[in-house]
Protein backbone atom coordinates (compact mmCIF):
# COMPACT_ATOMS: atom_id res chain seq x y z
CA UNK A 1 0.00 0.00 0.00
CA UNK A 2 1.44 3.34 -0.98
CA UNK A 3 0.95 6.18 1.50
CA UNK A 4 0.52 9.72 0.21
CA UNK A 5 1.83 12.31 2.63
CA UNK A 6 1.05 15.95 1.61
CA UNK A 7 0.90 17.87 4.91
CA UNK A 8 3.34 20.49 6.21
CA UNK A 9 3.97 22.86 9.11
CA UNK A 10 6.03 25.97 9.88
CA UNK A 11 7.62 27.52 12.92
CA UNK A 12 8.60 31.16 13.42
CA UNK A 13 12.28 31.71 12.90
CA UNK A 14 12.72 28.11 11.87
CA UNK A 15 12.01 26.10 8.79
CA UNK A 16 9.01 25.02 6.82
CA UNK A 17 8.93 21.27 6.63
CA UNK A 18 6.91 19.33 4.10
CA UNK A 19 6.76 15.68 3.23
CA UNK A 20 5.65 13.65 0.28
CA UNK A 21 5.39 10.00 -0.50
CA UNK A 22 7.37 8.21 -3.12
CA UNK A 23 7.27 4.64 -4.39
CA UNK A 24 4.68 1.89 -4.27
CA UNK A 25 6.32 -0.68 -2.00
CA UNK A 26 6.53 1.55 1.05
CA UNK A 27 6.18 5.07 2.38
CA UNK A 28 9.25 7.23 1.91
CA UNK A 29 9.40 10.78 3.36
CA UNK A 30 11.45 13.58 1.86
CA UNK A 31 11.89 16.97 3.46
CA UNK A 32 12.54 20.42 2.04
CA UNK A 33 13.50 23.41 4.18
CA UNK A 34 12.78 27.06 3.52
CA UNK A 35 14.41 29.60 5.81
CA UNK A 36 12.02 32.17 7.24
CA UNK A 37 13.70 35.50 8.05
CA UNK A 38 13.93 36.48 11.69
CA UNK A 39 10.86 38.50 12.65
CA UNK A 40 12.38 40.15 15.71
CA UNK A 41 13.54 43.21 13.71
CA UNK A 42 11.05 45.24 11.70
CA UNK A 43 10.38 48.80 10.60
CA UNK A 44 7.90 51.02 12.45
CA UNK A 45 7.25 54.61 11.17
CA UNK A 46 10.58 54.52 9.33
CA UNK A 47 12.54 53.51 12.48
CA UNK A 48 14.04 50.22 13.42
CA UNK A 49 12.13 48.45 16.12
CA UNK A 50 13.62 45.54 18.05
CA UNK A 51 11.26 42.83 19.20
CA UNK A 52 12.41 40.30 21.71
CA UNK A 53 10.92 36.85 22.19
CA UNK A 54 8.46 36.06 24.96
CA UNK A 55 11.18 35.09 27.40
CA UNK A 56 13.23 38.16 26.68
CA UNK A 57 16.11 35.95 25.71
CA UNK A 58 17.70 36.75 22.39
CA UNK A 59 19.13 33.30 22.08
CA UNK A 60 18.46 31.56 18.82
CA UNK A 61 15.83 28.90 18.96
CA UNK A 62 16.99 25.36 19.17
CA UNK A 63 17.13 23.55 15.84
CA UNK A 64 14.22 21.26 15.24
CA UNK A 65 15.12 17.75 14.25
CA UNK A 66 12.66 15.35 12.70
CA UNK A 67 13.39 11.68 12.36
CA UNK A 68 11.41 9.65 9.85
CA UNK A 69 11.72 5.95 9.31
CA UNK A 70 10.57 4.53 6.02
CA UNK A 71 8.36 1.50 6.26
CA UNK A 72 8.11 -1.14 3.59
CA UNK A 73 5.26 -3.53 2.90
CA UNK A 74 5.97 -6.97 1.43
CA UNK A 75 3.17 -8.39 -0.70
CA UNK A 76 3.30 -12.11 -1.47
CA UNK A 77 2.56 -13.31 -5.01
CA UNK A 78 -0.94 -14.68 -5.36
CA UNK A 79 -1.45 -18.16 -6.78
CA UNK A 80 -2.19 -18.41 -10.47
CA UNK A 81 -5.39 -20.19 -11.44
CA UNK A 82 -3.70 -23.47 -12.44
CA UNK A 83 -1.92 -23.56 -9.07
CA UNK A 84 -5.08 -23.22 -6.98
CA UNK A 85 -6.98 -26.03 -5.22
CA UNK A 86 -4.50 -28.71 -6.36
CA UNK A 87 -4.85 -32.14 -4.75
CA UNK A 88 -2.05 -34.49 -3.62
CA UNK A 89 -2.59 -36.78 -6.63
CA UNK A 90 -2.18 -33.89 -9.09
CA UNK A 91 1.41 -33.53 -10.33
CA UNK A 92 2.86 -30.77 -12.50
CA UNK A 93 5.12 -32.14 -15.26
CA UNK A 94 8.32 -30.17 -15.86
CA UNK A 95 9.91 -32.13 -18.73
CA UNK A 96 9.22 -34.79 -21.34
CA UNK A 97 11.47 -37.23 -19.50
CA UNK A 98 9.44 -36.67 -16.34
CA UNK A 99 6.24 -37.50 -18.23
CA UNK A 100 7.76 -40.70 -19.64
CA UNK A 101 9.00 -41.81 -16.22
CA UNK A 102 5.73 -40.96 -14.47
CA UNK A 103 3.74 -43.11 -16.89
CA UNK A 104 6.15 -46.04 -16.64
CA UNK A 105 6.29 -45.89 -12.84
CA UNK A 106 2.53 -45.66 -12.32
CA UNK A 107 2.08 -49.42 -12.36
CA UNK A 108 -1.55 -50.38 -12.91
CA UNK A 109 -2.98 -47.11 -11.58
CA UNK A 110 -5.12 -44.99 -13.86
CA UNK A 111 -3.14 -41.98 -15.14
CA UNK A 112 -4.84 -38.92 -16.64
CA UNK A 113 -2.64 -36.46 -18.52
CA UNK A 114 -4.16 -32.97 -18.53
CA UNK A 115 -2.81 -30.64 -21.24
CA UNK A 116 -3.64 -27.00 -20.51
CA UNK A 117 -2.54 -23.44 -21.24
CA UNK A 118 -2.54 -20.45 -18.86
CA UNK A 119 -4.24 -18.34 -21.54
CA UNK A 120 -6.95 -20.91 -22.32
CA UNK A 121 -10.32 -19.74 -20.99
CA UNK A 122 -11.82 -23.22 -21.26
CA UNK A 123 -8.92 -24.68 -19.27
CA UNK A 124 -9.38 -22.09 -16.53
CA UNK A 125 -13.14 -22.69 -16.30
CA UNK A 126 -12.69 -26.48 -16.18
CA UNK A 127 -9.84 -26.49 -13.63
CA UNK A 128 -12.00 -26.42 -10.43
CA UNK A 129 -14.06 -29.40 -11.60
CA UNK A 130 -10.94 -31.39 -12.50
CA UNK A 131 -9.63 -30.73 -8.99
CA UNK A 132 -12.92 -31.99 -7.52
CA UNK A 133 -12.75 -35.16 -9.63
CA UNK A 134 -9.13 -35.70 -8.59
CA UNK A 135 -10.14 -35.44 -4.93
CA UNK A 136 -12.98 -37.92 -5.47
CA UNK A 137 -10.68 -40.39 -7.29
CA UNK A 138 -7.53 -40.42 -5.19
CA UNK A 139 -6.33 -43.73 -6.61
CA UNK A 140 -5.90 -42.06 -10.01
CA UNK A 141 -2.89 -39.90 -10.91
CA UNK A 142 -3.42 -36.57 -12.66
CA UNK A 143 -0.39 -35.30 -14.60
CA UNK A 144 -0.65 -31.64 -15.62
CA UNK A 145 1.28 -30.44 -18.69
CA UNK A 146 1.61 -26.71 -19.39
CA UNK A 147 1.38 -26.36 -23.18
CA UNK A 148 3.17 -22.99 -23.21
CA UNK A 149 6.19 -24.42 -21.39
CA UNK A 150 6.35 -27.67 -23.40
CA UNK A 151 5.28 -26.77 -26.92
CA UNK A 152 7.83 -29.00 -28.64
CA UNK A 153 6.76 -32.00 -26.58
CA UNK A 154 3.07 -31.31 -27.19
CA UNK A 155 3.65 -31.01 -30.94
CA UNK A 156 5.44 -34.38 -30.92
CA UNK A 157 2.45 -35.88 -29.11
CA UNK A 158 0.06 -34.26 -31.63
CA UNK A 159 -1.69 -32.06 -29.07
CA UNK A 160 -3.33 -29.27 -31.09
CA UNK A 161 -6.46 -28.41 -29.06
CA UNK A 162 -6.93 -27.47 -25.41
CA UNK A 163 -7.98 -28.55 -22.88
CA UNK A 164 -6.98 -32.08 -23.86
CA UNK A 165 -6.88 -35.30 -21.84
CA UNK A 166 -5.26 -38.72 -22.23
CA UNK A 167 -6.09 -41.76 -20.10
CA UNK A 168 -3.40 -44.42 -19.49
CA UNK A 169 -3.39 -47.60 -17.45
CA UNK A 170 -0.75 -50.27 -16.92
CA UNK A 171 0.14 -52.63 -19.73
CA UNK A 172 -2.80 -51.37 -21.82
CA UNK A 173 -1.09 -48.04 -22.38
CA UNK A 174 -3.29 -45.28 -23.71
CA UNK A 175 -6.97 -46.07 -23.26
CA UNK A 176 -8.57 -42.97 -24.76
CA UNK A 177 -7.93 -39.32 -25.53
CA UNK A 178 -10.28 -36.40 -26.08
CA UNK A 179 -10.91 -32.71 -25.57
CA UNK A 180 -13.68 -31.50 -23.30
CA UNK A 181 -14.98 -28.34 -21.64
CA UNK A 182 -17.47 -27.55 -18.91
CA UNK A 183 -20.27 -28.18 -21.40
CA UNK A 184 -18.95 -31.67 -22.22
CA UNK A 185 -17.62 -32.66 -18.79
CA UNK A 186 -19.81 -35.79 -18.95
CA UNK A 187 -17.33 -37.21 -21.46
CA UNK A 188 -14.61 -36.97 -18.83
CA UNK A 189 -16.78 -38.45 -16.07
CA UNK A 190 -17.81 -41.38 -18.28
CA UNK A 191 -14.19 -42.20 -19.10
CA UNK A 192 -13.27 -41.95 -15.42
CA UNK A 193 -16.08 -44.33 -14.47
CA UNK A 194 -15.16 -46.78 -17.24
CA UNK A 195 -11.41 -46.98 -16.70
CA UNK A 196 -11.11 -46.02 -13.04
CA UNK A 197 -12.70 -49.12 -11.52
CA UNK A 198 -10.62 -51.58 -9.53
CA UNK A 199 -9.37 -54.51 -11.54
CA UNK A 200 -6.80 -57.25 -11.48
CA UNK A 201 -3.34 -56.39 -12.67
CA UNK A 202 -2.99 -56.18 -16.42
CA UNK A 203 -0.13 -58.67 -16.35
CA UNK A 204 2.91 -56.66 -17.31
CA UNK A 205 4.77 -53.38 -16.85
CA UNK A 206 3.15 -50.07 -17.67
CA UNK A 207 3.39 -49.25 -21.35
CA UNK A 208 3.23 -45.45 -21.26
CA UNK A 209 3.74 -43.52 -24.48
CA UNK A 210 3.68 -45.16 -27.88
CA UNK A 211 7.01 -46.15 -29.41
CA UNK A 212 6.53 -43.65 -32.24
CA UNK A 213 6.02 -40.89 -29.68
CA UNK A 214 9.16 -41.91 -27.79
CA UNK A 215 11.15 -41.82 -31.01
CA UNK A 216 9.74 -38.38 -31.87
CA UNK A 217 10.68 -36.99 -28.46
CA UNK A 218 14.10 -38.58 -28.69
CA UNK A 219 14.72 -37.08 -32.14
CA UNK A 220 14.29 -33.54 -30.80
CA UNK A 221 16.39 -34.21 -27.72
CA UNK A 222 13.56 -34.07 -25.19
CA UNK A 223 14.28 -37.51 -23.69
CA UNK A 224 17.31 -39.72 -23.37
CA UNK A 225 17.86 -41.92 -26.39
CA UNK A 226 19.03 -44.84 -24.27
CA UNK A 227 16.04 -45.17 -21.98
CA UNK A 228 13.23 -45.60 -24.52
CA UNK A 229 15.35 -47.42 -27.09
CA UNK A 230 16.71 -49.95 -24.57
CA UNK A 231 13.30 -50.57 -23.05
CA UNK A 232 11.57 -51.12 -26.38
CA UNK A 233 14.45 -53.28 -27.62
CA UNK A 234 14.33 -55.44 -24.49
CA UNK A 235 10.59 -55.80 -24.89
CA UNK A 236 11.07 -56.92 -28.48
CA UNK A 237 13.76 -59.43 -27.49
CA UNK A 238 11.57 -60.84 -24.72
CA UNK A 239 8.61 -61.11 -27.08
CA UNK A 240 10.80 -62.84 -29.65
CA UNK A 241 12.17 -65.32 -27.10
CA UNK A 242 8.67 -66.07 -25.82
CA UNK A 243 7.32 -66.64 -29.31
CA UNK A 244 10.24 -68.91 -30.20
CA UNK A 245 9.79 -70.87 -26.98
CA UNK A 246 6.08 -71.30 -27.64
CA UNK A 247 6.79 -72.44 -31.19
CA UNK A 248 9.34 -74.99 -30.00
CA UNK A 249 6.92 -76.29 -27.40
CA UNK A 250 4.23 -76.73 -30.04
CA UNK A 251 6.64 -78.60 -32.31
CA UNK A 252 7.71 -80.84 -29.43
CA UNK A 253 4.11 -81.65 -28.57
CA UNK A 254 3.31 -82.49 -32.18
CA UNK A 255 6.31 -84.85 -32.43
CA UNK A 256 5.35 -86.53 -29.17
CA UNK A 257 1.78 -87.03 -30.34
CA UNK A 258 2.97 -88.50 -33.64
CA UNK A 259 5.25 -90.94 -31.83
CA UNK A 260 2.41 -92.04 -29.56
CA UNK A 261 0.08 -92.56 -32.50
CA UNK A 262 2.68 -94.58 -34.36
Amino acid sequence: MACSLKNGFSLPGETIISSRSKGSSGAFMSFSAVQVPDSRTTDFLGKALNISDQTGNAKASRPLSVNAQASSICVSRSLRWWEKTLKPNMIEIHSAQELVDALLNAGDRLVIVDFYSPGCGGCKALHPKICQLAEANQSAIFLKVNYEEHKAMCHSLHIHVLPYFRFYRGADGRLCSFSCTNATIKKFKDALAKYGTERCSGGGPAKGLEESELLALSSIGKISRKVPMESTMMDRVEDLVMSMTNAQNKIGLQETNEMLVA
